[in-house]
């Protein structure tokens, strides 16, 4: 299938409207079982006009390529950054404020590297603002405006690249953790459901890294509950 790249036409609308700064926001590992869920920000340099080649949203882009062309993407970007919730936030406190968490973590490394958010723009992909909640419960006082966009990481380029950064990012860090539990297979999985993974826990339990609160009960898929996992 063919995917058209990605633009600008959105990012300079906005900083034709005022916008001060336009970030890039997506987040990855959402509808993952085991492991955190990520939210990259990426930072629009408005003096680079020429888009990296081969950048799409994360989800259609190769493994191989997607690793290959996460630095030229990072190096692209004025400054980036990806924030992490684990599963035992999303377990204790709902997937919503974990995004949140998450997303406030990134904003703070790139605050830290001395991106200022006053008059600046957030392009977040999705039709939910999950990120100002963040934003506030972790005390931010000079909060950038946050603009929603459905199919934002395929149609604009900073949230195509903020989607590769978090994606990469999350993924090694699956794989860095397979040597610890290698039967849950997440060199492959990175920790999303599949009949393997969820076969994997049926025969050994769920680990420390698994979201309990995700892991269906195996009597949905006719074969008993899940060793170690919540009854509905």
């Amino acid at each position: 299938m063919n995917h058209r790249p990605p633009g600008l036409a959105v990012e300079r609308a906005l900083a034709e409207r005022g916008a001060t700064l336009v970030l890039g926001c997506d987040e990855v590992g959402r509808g993952a079982i085991a492991g955190p869920v990520g939210v990259g920000v990426a930072v629009l340099d408005s003096t680079r006009r020429r888009i990296p080649n081969g950048l799409r949203d994360s989800k259609v882009v190769p493994e191989p390529q997607r690793v290959a062309l996460e630095p030229r993407v990072r190096a692209w970007a004025a400054a980036s950054a990806v924030g992490l919730a684990g599963n035992d936030e999303i377990d204790a406190r709902g997937l919503s404020v974990a995004l949140g968490l998450a997303g406030a973590r990134a904003m703070a490394q790139l605050a830290a590297l001395g991106v200022g958010f006053a008059g600046a723009v957030v392009l977040l992909d999705g039709n939910w603002d999950w990120l100002t909640p963040g934003l506030l419960a972790t005390g931010v006082t000079v909060l950038p405006t946050v603009v929603t966009r459905i199919k934002a990481d395929r149609d604009c380029a900073s949230v195509a690249a903020a989607s590769v950064i978090a994606k990469v990012h999350r993924d090694r860090l699956m794989i860095d953790r397979h040597d610890a539990h290698p039967v849950y297979g997440w060199s492959r999985n990175k920790g999303y459901a599949s009949r393997a993974h969820y076969a994997a826990i049926d025969r050994h339990g769920p680990c420390d890294w698994h979201r309990r609160t995700w892991l269906h009960a195996e009597s949905e898929r006719g074969q008993g509950p899940l060793p170690g996992a919540p009854r509905p």
